[in-house]
């Protein structure tokens, strides 16, 4: 079976072949670096890790491309608050980015381009768009985008120009011809710092967020290249801009597909900084181990809702605690994959079917049973090597269930503090929810005149 990709595009599952034979070039739309990453942004560029693992692991040299906005009205806005330079902002950011996800386990990209490094390329394809009439010169200084002039705009999202101009709730921005129109170069405004300026033929100014991406895949992947991925907000109108900008200028197809990944959600809202619900990677690996965070993320498929809450996370610990025990118990041998084998050849039909690691992970788990039952180190050795694929089980077995069991009594003890103060303040319903809550874990509290203390019922 071939590698099989959800196209957005064709909205289809499509088989997958790069343009060039055994080579893959992917771009995807990475930070924009102002502030801390959160666990959302972890699952976009989760995603695309196990996205490029796995086209590596099926024998494919990839280019793998995930940019920096570095230049941004919210960067420019806490630069200035904070009293610093755009670029010790940005270049502060980017290291937190690096820690934060290289602590998940997420392997960086072949390149990551900065915008700022790129401002020449998108003044000549901001040039090139207004030479063929796509673009045009407002009276405030800015550079706009016609859209109504690029015939294809709209066939990512789905949305024609009469759906979209029919949802605009905002009267005509000054200088703009039309309300779709979008922005490829500011120009410069009398407050904003001299280092978020740049010359050019249209007056000082900076670049629109749009033309960023434009102009970094085409100069780093060509003019037209394999896939292009990001999280599904920036289906539109991000990449249709974008769709829009590359192919007007250039006439050609930007990628053969777009790749998506879905949403992390609380409480049925999206994830986001806008709406204040988020959690950074920080305070999230505060509470649990990278891997769990890892195997919560990968568990789900890349392109479903991802529900975030402490108890999945706990399912998650407890459910990778499971995969270790099976290599505690058994060394794992050292061993090729045989991809004939049938639990691998079920993992890889799994991952060859979009990506699909809930199917994978399943296999994981069928494999650590038959380790359990057979105590076989080539299945033990296997179980890693396919675990490796997406990320997991390559720490010390015995290290990660002493750690585990560390953190569940750090957990417990919480909770029986918290069952004391709920005793205290003669809420005897609270501290009796808490009781069963933890022998639904399987620990029994003891209450005597010293104080609680609890065991593990076995």
């Amino acid at each position: 079976m071939s590698l099989r990709i959800y196209n957005t595009l064709s909205r289809a599952v499509e088989d997958f072949s790069p343009l060039v034979p055994g080579q893959v070039r992917m771009y995807v739309c990475g930070m924009t670096i102002y502030d801390l990453c959160h666990i959302g942004h972890a699952r976009m560029m989760m995603a695309f890790d196990v996205v490029q693992r796995w086209l590596r692991t099926s024998g494919y040299a990839v280019t793998y491309v995930r940019n920096i906005t570095d230049i941004d009205d919210k960067i420019i806005k806490r630069a200035v608050e904070r009293g610093i330079s755009i670029r010790a902002l940005t270049d502060e950011m980017i290291v937190a980015m690096n820690q934060d996800i290289g602590a998940l386990g997420i392997e960086p990209p072949t390149l990551e381009p900065r915008a700022t490094d790129y401002v020449p390329q998108m003044l000549s394809l901001i040039a090139t768009l207004e030479h063929k009439g796509l673009a045009y010169r407002s009276g405030n200084g800015d550079v706009n985008y016609a859209v109504r002039k690029f015939p294809g705009y709209g066939k990512l999202s789905g949305k024609s120009l009469d759906e979209l101009r029919a949802g605009e709730r905002v009267a005509v921005l000054d200088g703009k011809e039309d309300p779709l129109d979008f922005v490829l170069w500011k120009s410069a405004k009398p407050a904003e710092p001299d280092d978020a300026k740049w010359a050019s033929d249209y007056g000082p100014g900076r670049p629109g967020w749009h033309i960023e991406c434009s102009a970094m895949s085409c100069q780093t992947l060509g003019e037209t290249f394999d896939i292009h991925g990001g999280g599904a907000d920036l289906q539109f109108p991000h990449h249709e801009n974008e769709i829009a900008q590359s192919e007007g200028a250039n006439g050609k197809p930007l990628a053969r597909f777009w790749v998506h990944n879905g949403f992390v959600r609380v409480d049925n809202e999206k994830m986001s900084k806008s709406l204040g619900n988020f959690f950074t990677i920080r305070e999230v690996l505060a509470k649990y181990d990278p891997e769990t965070v890892r195997f919560f993320i990968v568990r789900a498929h890349y392109r479903s809702a991802l529900n975030y809450s402490d108890a999945h996370l706990d399912d998650a610990r407890n459910s990778l605690k499971r995969l270790y025990t099976a290599l505690s118990l058994v060394r794992p041998a050292a061993v090729e994959t045989d991809w004939s084998q049938p639990f691998a050849a079920r993992f890889k039909a799994a991952m060859d079917e979009d990506f699909g690691t809930p199917e994978a992970v399943a296999v994981l788990f069928e494999l650590a049973g038959e380790v359990n039952r057979t105590a076989s180190a080539e299945l033990a050795g296997l179980l890693k090597n396919l675990g490796g694929v997406l990320g997991l089980l390559q720490g010390d077995p015995a290290a990660f269930l002493q750690a585990g069991a560390a953190l569940d009594a750090a957990a417990v003890e919480a909770l029986i503090a918290s069952r004391a103060q709920a005793k205290a303040a003669k809420n005897f319903a609270e501290a009796d929810r808490i009781r069963q809550e933890l022998l639904k874990q399987g620990v029994v509290l003891k209450d005597a005149a010293g104080g609680t203390t609890w065991e593990v019922q076995s």
